[in-house]
């Protein structure tokens, strides 16, 4: 079992992973900032190896204080901002979870319509439930696989504003 954790702990401080886990707890450390700020604007982030985008009407001055502010503060020790619910591994996570409960709600239940809708109540039931522990467990997963607290010697080399359609967006780019 320490082999294996082990083992899984170095793929996560494979240079790479590392980066785009860091890059992934600035985003997020950035959006709840600007969500902050700006309490009924709808905001996105994508993380990638080369840094993050910001997606929402924003002006470039908004993003780059945010950004400034997250590492700031990141850096100064508040690693719980790299955590943030609307995440896509709390979804993943979700849609994992319920459709496994659903799956073993369901397995067996033969051809027949009838024996398909007396197990409706039993997956409808287990999938909630998955649901509800999802929740946590995604954050879970968060903290500990797909972002990281620990921004380490992370900097911002340059916030470029674009546009993707009508969505206004911003390019972080990062370097360590």
């Amino acid at each position: 079992m320490q082999s294996m954790r082990s083992g899984f702990e170095s793929v996560l401080n494979y240079p790479v992973v590392a980066r785009l886990r860091r890059n992934h707890g600035l985003e997020h450390a950035t959006l709840h900032i600007l969500a902050r700020h700006n309490p009924n604007r709808h905001l996105a982030g994508y993380s990638d190896v080369a840094g993050f985008w910001i997606l929402g009407n924003l002006t470039t001055p908004e993003v780059q204080s945010a950004v400034h502010e997250a590492l700031q503060r990141m850096q100064a020790g508040e690693k719980s901002l790299a955590v943030h619910p609307n995440c896509g591994t709390n979804f993943v996570t979700s849609g994992i979870l319920a459709s496994l409960a659903a799956f073993v709600a369901l397995f067996g239940a033969g051809k027949r319509t009838r024996d398909w809708l007396e197990r409706l109540p039993l997956a409808a039931t287990l999938a909630t439930l998955a649901l509800i522990i999802s929740h946590p467990l995604g954050l879970f997963i968060q903290e500990r696989v797909t972002t990281s607290g620990q921004l380490g010697a992370l900097e911002v080399v340059k916030i470029t504003p674009t546009r993707r359609g009508r969505m206004q967006a911003h390019r972080v780019i990062t370097q360590s």
